[in-house]
């Protein structure tokens, strides 16, 4: 048998776009053939449990050989085989039935993954790499003969007569000068280990030295030696194909140290099982976060009947899940499709929404089962729990009960039980609920004990997510705001009937505010005189609560631009009752009068670290010389 033949007459320009259009992507060429001689030998297994197979199975199994001499690379399997009209019907005229299509919209492809799947060209990425390729088969069915094809990455092939003896398929690549790096070893176990990990088939590359026991010397301590093995480098059976219930912990741990070496084990995880509406399967670890929580995404791994996919697994896991580590394993995500296909894709919103709930449901029992541990690992995954809160409504509906609050006390508590805490004490005038809250309890110490000393309690808010929690908490809790400690003096924090008398007349209020105008000399500090109880500081520097949000968020990216680009303005709280005003009144002396106003204000701008460069010089310089 010969026969010469072209394979379609629309495709002159096929194999130079594959090659131009993938060069960026080539490996995948070998998770394509690879995966195409998996299901081969699964497809024999198959025929063989149904009865239409009765032949020896044999050792099924995929290898993947080179020759850099030859400039060869060869992918054969044991599987099902073809026939000369099946290579007609499955390589000639299936890979390109779509082949015109494909000319019109290649250039809407945004990578390789996307061209191959939706244009069936996964055999032809071969292409991508090589100048020739070869495929040597034999069917399993009864007296088939063994098949050649040959093509030379032009239209033309040619099939004849084969020369295999036993059932499946040998695709050779001859390699093309511009993909020579692919004949090496390290290159080709690098890509197998990325894409082939897990196959359900054993994939043998080569061979490997292994130490084996043998016998025993003379003090009867077992005797090992060197044994030359075949290198498997799958594991066939990865822990997301199993049962919970054939799992330990151990399984778990191994398996995440497996997939991130380097990283510290995980606080816990989620085994992913369902079968209805759609397949998924899978296990998610919950990393110990980091603040930098950036750097912790693109850690699920997506793959598609144990084959690697991808990293990127956005629109099919929510936003918020991108933090968590692992697996996910479905063969009904549309993995080749274009990306807003995928985002209106009914069964990758169903996933999306199935995965939030037993994330939300893993914690809630956690919170329940054992509060005490749950709070012991809430400084690792609050920001988590937070993040998810905020970009997700039906997580924030879960969320609300095992979400806490921390206070700088360290205790933790539920929603409700802090609005029961706090209610009696941190009501204003007007009913609104205040919480006090600090994003650095070291810097704001000062502020934090004059809080403390009228009885409120001060709540830590300081992970990166913060600013959009607490504006979140604002929406879902009702009458309720959040003020930072520095945002205004204890007094004013939260306004109440009963403020204390204000000793100044208003000559001496006008007199106190032009000295310290005068003193400062800085147009984005306001001078205010309040009347606050005589313990607290003579003077304190706040910034409006609203705008520094503002501000914190449009550093965060938060789309508030405006308000990161206007100047920063501050209220300078003198306290008309402290003492140190009363000296200032009395000193007849203006340029002492200056000075102890200066003095002063410059103590409350060194305690929210305000005070720098010369002017805290010049401070130190002038405390000196008061002493």
């Amino acid at each position: 048998m010969q026969e010469k033949g072209t394979i379609s007459i629309h495709t002159e320009n096929i194999f130079p776009i594959i090659k131009k259009f993938l060069y960026s992507d080539t490996e995948i060429f070998l998770r394509e053939l690879v995966s195409n001689a998996v299901d081969a030998t699964q497809k024999i297994k198959r025929l063989a449990a149904l009865g239409q197979y009765n032949g020896e199975l044999g050792d099924l199994r995929v290898e993947v050989a080179f020759d850099a001499d030859k400039k060869t690379i060869t992918i054969s399997d044991n599987g099902i085989g073809m026939t000369a009209e099946e290579i007609k019907k499955y390589i000639n005229q299936i890979a390109f039935s779509g082949a015109t299509e494909f000319m019109e919209k290649f250039k809407e492809a945004k990578d390789a993954n996307e061209i191959i799947g939706r244009f069936g060209l996964g055999f032809y990425s071969a292409f991508m790499v090589a100048d020739k390729v070869e495929i040597e088969t034999l069917s399993y069915q009864d007296g088939a003969t063994p098949a050649h094809w040959i093509c030379d990455g032009s239209t033309e092939f040619e099939i004849s007569d084969g020369n295999l003896e036993e059932r499946g398929t040998e695709i050779t690549l001859h390699i093309n000068a511009e993909s020579e790096e692919f004949l090496n070893e390290h290159k080709l176990q690098e890509i197998l280990d990325k894409y082939c990990k897990f196959l359900p088939v054993p994939i043998k590359f080569g061979t490997k030295e292994d130490s084996v026991e043998d016998g025993v010397d003379e003090e009867g301590k077992p005797k090992y030696t060197t044994v030359t093995v075949d290198n498997i480098i799958n594991d066939t059976n990865p822990i997301w194909t199993k049962s919970p219930n054939e799992l330990k912990d151990e399984d778990y741990l191994k398996f995440y140290k497996e997939l991130y070496p380097f990283s510290e084990d995980p606080l816990f995880w989620i085994h992913l099982n369902v079968d209805y509406p759609f397949n998924l399967t899978g296990v998610l670890y919950f990393p110990k976060l980091k603040n930098d929580f950036e750097f912790q995404k693109n850690k699920i791994k997506l793959f598609s009947r144990q084959v690697f996919i991808t990293e990127e697994v956005k629109d099919i896991v929510p936003e918020f899940l991108m933090l968590l580590h692992g697996v996910i394993d479905s063969p009904d995500i549309p993995l080749n499709v274009s990306r807003s296909f995928l985002q209106a894709d009914s069964n990758v919103k169903k996933i999306n929404s199935y995965i939030t709930k037993k994330v939300a449901d893993k914690l809630a029992e956690l919170f329940k089962n054992d509060r005490k541990a749950y709070e012991d690992k809430w400084s690792d995954i609050g920001l988590f729990v937070k993040y998810g809160a905020i970009s997700d409504e039906k997580f924030y509906d879960k969320a609300k009960d095992f979400v806490l609050l921390t206070n700088t006390a360290k205790e933790n508590f539920t929603l409700p039980e802090y609005k029961d805490k706090v209610e009696g004490t941190q009501t204003d005038k007007d009913g609104q609920l205040v919480y006090i809250y600090t994003n650095d309890a070291d810097k704001q110490d000062s502020f934090i004990q004059s809080a403390n000393k009228k009885g409120y309690d001060v709540l830590l808010m300081n992970s990166p997510i913060d600013n959009h929690f607490i504006s979140q908490l604002e929406q879902k809790l009702e009458k309720t705001s959040l003020k930072r400690v520095d945002a205004d003096v204890a007094d004013k924090l939260i306004k109440k009937d009963d403020a204390p008398e204000h000793v100044l007349t208003e000559e001496q209020t006008a007199q106190v505010k032009e000295i310290f105008d005068k003193a400062i000399n800085k147009p984005a500090y306001r001078v205010e005189l309040e009347s606050l109880h005589p313990d607290e500081l003579p003077v304190t520097v706040t910034m409006d609560e609203f705008m520094r949000r503002m501000k914190d968020m449009a550093a965060m990216g938060g789309g508030m631009g405006f308000y990161g680009n206007m100047p920063d303005n501050y209220k300078v709280i003198v306290n008309g009752n402290h003492k140190l005003i009363s000296r200032i009144l009395n000193n007849d002396n203006t340029e002492e009068q200056a000075q102890l106003a200066k003095q002063a204000f410059d103590l409350a701008l060194l305690s929210q670290g305000l005070l720098t460069g010369a002017e805290l010089t010049e401070f130190v310089n002038r405390s000196v010389n008061l002493i």
